[in-house]
């Protein structure tokens, strides 16, 4: 019946753990997607703590221990156990004889050696006990072994009687602790039988928890699908920017730089514009300026040679100086001309005109539009794959109405309810023997304070007699005259010997049975527990069940070759992990089988592979941007003479500097003596200072600019068709490959996209697998019953049954040498019949004496030469005279 639940159970649990949704032909090519949160499966917590501190009586516990090692320090004979459980005991009990079953039962013997030389020695004193008893008693009956009312006085008696009543005293103390662990040991399992309903009632109320969590926590995994359902939704409701965001970046590898060299092309056609500009205007202030410049320079040049002929310069009146420095002033004039001769160069109108025809097209707003027709890729990918998003989503929707029906065919809350029914009647029959079992504890508390009470009756008695004899001790007094007190003690203590003849030997069975039990019970069930080698056996292939490698799946599943043990079953469900991890059901169920997910998933990919985006409709560069550029190749900048150009640029505006002129003038006039020719040649220096200001430094600046703009224009139209053809060649590889060669790389950015939407569905999958492994149907209470069970067995019973059978052994033991030291320190204490006589100077004993007749005779004179002691007179309290005739 209960087969039957769990396997109804499995699949539910199983619902979504299948590992099949998966790409079988597209290899994942890019990084996992986006990791998606699913959350925390809600979960319940377990109450039960399986953990037993055993507090200060642990110290007993672990004595115990160390003494069944002593005792047992052998291996745990797995081998032996499982040769033994195979054959059932039964062939070596049948065919004994058989060479196997004897090495069997040596080994067995070998194993048990400690325990049987322990029971060995246990049954030898409970047999030879109550006959050693036996014929105490006869032996004493007859006035031996003690038995005599005589005391012999020695000098070291008070020694010897101290030592004793020591030794006894100590003994006693031995027995009491021993009394005390036994009591402590009772006391401790009674006590934690009553934690035995705390233990099984929590364990009941995880069960409870584990059958109400388990459908809450497939329902959270089932309601999960909705996250990676979002994301997946998102994707396809954002394929233009995901796809062909991909797309477009992608190809923008290739078509920015094209497009950016027409950009770059369509600058440098303002820029040469503005440089032809440039040149037309500069030329145009040169070549004027260069005529009023040679107007002046000849109106100066005639000025000075009219001052020059002044008779300043000549007169025979006139230093030789002056002369000769007229002379050099009229020699330099020659240098007064112009240098550069603009007026010879050609004019750039016609290619102004060219560029300015070539700008009236605005190139940059064609590239532009080139820009925004590749920008659009994102919003052609959303059209052309409207259809498809529209299909990808319904199969979506499809999966998760198909997950949720499917979830809902399985009875898994009937079979959990009737779980938590089993749970519940089965917890309403543990209660209904509560009562039974605390009858039977009452039962066994009450014999074992029995057993405990034989003992502490022989302690009462030994206690009682060494403070009785003790106290009514009087050392003046003879054995014959000891006091009331003194002899109740020393009564007492015999009595305390007599119980213990009566009782040790039936303490002695018991402790030997017990110890032979809870022994055994300990090392060989216990141990191996804790150290796993009791899985091991129970874990032995073909061991319960010939035919089955492994019985727990072969009673569960029929499959015995399943590798799932009962050490592998508990470890894992003390980890607090799911039962579908520990039950081993993704090798049971196959999950396909009843949710063919992998047929959703090559649907949702042949969907996505169905997509067919076509970019023809993107024109990065249109006819008239191609034609305009031509033009720019053909406006006739490689036909201007740019040596012309730069050779007069190079030149000086004059064959001297003015400035440079007038300085030298100003210096050799001022050689002169002062007069009219002075001052004249000073206002000629003047004047070529203001026509270097006023005309020559405007027409630097305008050759500087016009040599600035002709080296730009002989860099623009150096192989200026090669370069245009080049952009050209650029624009239409680009143009071809979005036209006709994009395919391929539509193709494997759509499986990109592809795998990052079949990747939400791979993420929760594992989820699911992972949490069905870790977090659904956590089985920590199945296995906190079989810590449970061995914490009540080994902890509750056996540790107390061993740790009360050691106490009560020890105290038996130390009920032998109590005997006799009870019997030898009576005689100090009772009062006896007779005592020993001796002389006043204390040195013969008359009862000593040899009793032949020539001593006879001695005595009979030596008594009379002394006094005699009357002892029926003076020591009324005395007994009986003596009986043997020689006295």
């Amino acid at each position: 019946m209960w087969r039957t639940g769990i396997l109804l159970l499995l699949p539910g649990l199983l619902l979504l753990a299948a590992g099949e949704l998966q790409l079988e032909k597209e290899p994942r090519r890019l990084p996992p997607p986006g990791k998606l949160d699913f959350g925390y499966v809600p979960a319940g917590l377990y109450e039960t703590l399986a953990h037993y501190e055993p507090g200060p009586i642990g110290i007993l516990f672990h004595m115990v221990h160390t003494f069944l090692y002593a005792v047992q320090p052998n291996a745990f004979p797995q081998d032996l156990i499982v040769k033994l459980a195979k054959d059932k005991f039964g062939a070596i009990q049948t065919e004994y004889q058989k060479p196997e079953n004897i090495v069997l039962t040596l080994q067995a013997i070998y194993y048990e050696i400690g325990f049987l030389v322990c029971a060995a020695v246990g049954l030898l004193f409970a047999v030879l006990i109550p006959l050693v008893g036996l014929f105490f008693c006869m032996c004493r009956c007859c006035d031996n072994c003690g038995g005599e009312m005589h005391q012999r006085q020695r000098k070291n008696a008070d020694c010897r009687r101290g030592l004793l009543g020591t030794l006894l005293f100590s003994t006693s103390l031995v027995i009491t602790i021993g009394v005390l662990c036994a009591y402590a040991a009772n006391q401790n399992l009674s006590s934690q039988v009553k934690n035995i309903r705390r233990l099984v009632n929590s364990n009941m109320r995880d069960l409870h928890t584990f059958a109400n969590d388990t459908p809450m926590q497939i329902d959270y995994l089932i309601s999960q699908y909705a996250t990676a359902k979002k994301k997946v939704i998102y994707d396809l409701n954002h394929i233009g920017p995901l796809l062909g965001g991909r797309i477009h970046d992608q190809l923008d590898k290739e078509v920015h730089p094209a497009l950016d060299r027409v950009l770059n092309m369509a600058g440098a056609m303002r820029e040469t514009k503005e440089a032809l500009e440039n040149v037309s205007v500069s030329l145009e202030v040169l070549q004027e300026g260069t005529g009023k410049l040679n107007f002046n320079l000849s109106l100066v040049r005639t000025s000075i040679n009219r001052t020059l002929n002044d008779p300043g310069c000549h007169d025979e009146r006139s230093d030789a100086t002056t002369a000769q420095l007229c002379r050099n002033i009229r020699q330099s004039l020659s240098q007064l001309q112009i240098s550069a001769n603009f007026t010879r160069l050609p004019r750039v109108n016609t290619q102004l005109e060219k560029v300015n025809e070539v700008l009236r097209t605005d190139l940059s707003t064609i590239v532009q539009r080139g820009f925004s027709s590749l920008n659009d890729t994102p919003h052609m990918v959303i059209e052309q794959t409207r259809s498809v998003v529209e299909n990808v989503q319904n199969l979506v929707d499809g999966i998760g109405h198909n997950i949720s029906s499917f979830s809902k065919a399985f009875p898994v809350q009937n079979f959990l309810s009737n779980f938590t029914i089993f749970i519940s009647h089965t917890h309403a029959k543990i209660e209904d023997h509560y009562p039974e079992i605390d009858k039977m504890d009452f039962y066994r508390w009450i014999g074992c304070i029995g057993l405990c009470c034989m003992v502490v009756l022989v302690l009462a008695f030994n206690y009682l007699g060494l403070l009785c004899g003790t106290l009514g001790y009087d050392k003046h007094a003879s054995p014959t005259t000891r006091g009331c007190i003194s002899n109740t003690g020393g009564t007492m203590l015999m009595a305390g010997v007599g119980f213990s003849f009566i009782f040790s030997w039936v303490l002695m069975g018991l402790v030997t049975t017990m110890f032979l039990a809870g022994g055994n019970i300990e090392k060989l069930v216990c141990d191996p527990f804790h150290t796993k080698e009791l899985f091991k056996v129970v874990d032995t292939p073909y061991l319960v069940n010939p035919e089955w490698r492994n019985f727990i799946p072969g009673y569960m599943y029929n499959d015995s070759e399943l590798e799932l043990t009962a050490e592998t079953l508990y470890s894992t469900c003390k980890e607090n992990k799911g039962i579908y991890l520990a039950m081993r059901l993704d090798k049971v169920f196959n999950i396909s089988t009843f949710l063919n997910t992998t047929v959703f998933t090559k649907d949702v990919v042949s969907q996505l592979e169905s997509v067919k985006i076509d970019l023809r409709g993107i024109i990065l560069l249109e006819a008239e941007g191609k034609q305009n550029l031509l033009d720019f190749s053909e406006a006739g900048l490689s036909e201007i003479n740019y040596a012309d150009y730069l050779e007069e640029v190079n030149k000086g505006v004059t064959v001297v500097d003015l400035l440079s002129f007038a300085r030298e003038l100003e210096a050799q006039t001022d050689l002169m003596p002062r007069g009219p020719l002075q001052t004249a040649l000073k206002g000629h220096s003047g004047t070529l200072r203001q026509i270097h200001t006023q005309q020559i430094t405007p027409m630097e600046q305008a050759m500087g600019a016009l040599n600035q703009s002709m080296r730009f224009l002989e860099r623009t139209a150096s192989d200026l068709p090669n370069k245009v053809l080049e952009v050209l060649d650029a624009i239409e590889a680009a143009q071809h490959l979005i036209s006709h060669n994009a395919t391929h790389l539509i193709s494997r950015e759509t499986g990109r996209y592809t795998t990052t939407i079949v990747g939400y569905f791979h993420q929760y999958i594992e989820w699911v697998k992972t949490s069905l492994a870790l977090e659904v149907a956590p089985c920590k209470p199945f296995s906190n019953m079989v810590d449970t069970a061995e914490i009540i067995t080994c902890s509750f019973l056996v540790d107390s049954m061993n740790t009360f059978w050691m106490g009560l052994g020890c105290s038996t033991l130390f009920l032998l040498p109590s005997i006799i030291l009870a019997v030898k320190l009576a005689k100090f204490y009772r009062r006896m019949d007779t005592e020993d006589v001796y002389d006043d100077i204390e040195t013969i004993p008359m009862k000593t004496v040899s009793q032949s007749p020539v001593n006879v005779h001695l005595i009979i004179l030596f008594r009379e030469s002394i006094p005699t002691y009357d002892t029926m007179n003076r020591f009324p309290r005395a007994s009986a005279p003596p009986r043997h005739i020689d006295w």
